[in-house]
């Protein structure tokens, strides 16, 4: 199943004019994250909060469920040689944290990766990006996360996709810190790669 935002949505499905080709890729790059994060560096995991709450009106669509449907968040923090590049915000509806996905409560200090490209039966959503705005539900969370230290909201990107398994779908929402293009930018070129493979 594809991901439809509401009209009037920030969220689109195809890159905007106005990003980089760098931006480009890495908003709508193919696979885990995490492993295209290790080819930039040492990455180390940080699981910030999990928890259960209500489903808010902006983030229902997501999951195709009603506003307030119980869900299981898990919100954590990735950083790159030190330096904290992407904030994630990941929800499955709270049964299927202890049935379908019930992974998602192993994971630890472990990327989502290990539980989501390991299985013929989950299927994933083409991606969704916007930038992110200060009453986004993703923003609340990066600027409780990271307190004083949390970038404006207007320069961050963000993408999401949900992954399915039997009819049951977990969100993964990944927002890339500030602190995260010039990291991408050295490797990129260090490696050789050319703007057009970027």
């Amino acid at each position: 199943m594809e991901l439809h935002p509401p009209q009037h949505s920030d969220w689109i499905a195809a890159p905007s004019p106005s990003l980089s080709r760098q931006q480009k890729y890495w908003l709508f790059r193919p696979g885990a994250l995490t492993a295209g994060l290790r080819r930039l560096g040492s990455v180390q995991l940080r699981v910030v909060r999990e928890h259960a709450a209500g489903l808010p009106p902006a983030e229902a669509w997501m999951l195709d469920r009603p506003v307030r449907s119980p869900v299981w968040v898990r919100e954590i923090i990735m950083s790159i040689d030190g330096v904290n590049s992407v904030f994630a915000r990941s929800f499955t509806p709270l049964a299927a944290s202890h049935g379908l996905w019930q992974g998602m409560r192993r994971l630890r200090t472990r990327p989502l990766a290990d539980m989501l490209y390991h299985d013929a039966q989950i299927t994933r959503s083409g991606f969704l990006a916007c930038r992110l705005r200060e009453q986004r539900p993703l923003y609340r969370s990066a600027r409780r996360m990271l307190g004083d230290q949390c970038p404006p909201a207007n320069s961050m990107l963000a993408r999401c996709s949900v992954f399915w398994r039997s009819g049951q779908p977990l969100l993964v929402a990944e927002c890339f810190l500030p602190d995260f293009w010039p990291l991408a930018a050295r490797s990129a070129y260090g490696q050789g790669l050319s703007l057009e493979q970027i």
